[in-house]
């Protein structure tokens, strides 16, 4: 899976679990609670992607994502077999 469709699945997640009662434009370089997301929707969002995606990454791993770019960044390479 390239990193267009890895963005598309976790931003397909965000806008599934976080109501802001407008359209919701995604902005990759801030982190999604700046973009309104609570800390456990953020949760939901990243264990759903994962979910869809058939990737497991190590709690540890994630708290080093400090945006959506990271967590997508992240989410390729472990589709990809990386470490």
């Amino acid at each position: 899976m390239d990193r267009r469709q890895i963005l598309e699945v976790v931003v397909r997640h965000f806008r599934a679990n976080v109501d802001r009662g407008d359209a919701i434009e995604i902005d990759p370089s801030r982190s999604m609670l700046e973009q309104g997301a609570s800390s456990l929707d953020v949760v939901e969002i990243v264990s759903a992607s994962m979910r869809e995606l058939r990737i497991r990454v190590p709690r540890t791993e994630l708290a080093g994502c400090k945006n959506v770019d990271d967590l997508v960044d992240l989410l390729e390479r472990k589709s990809a077999g990386g470490i």
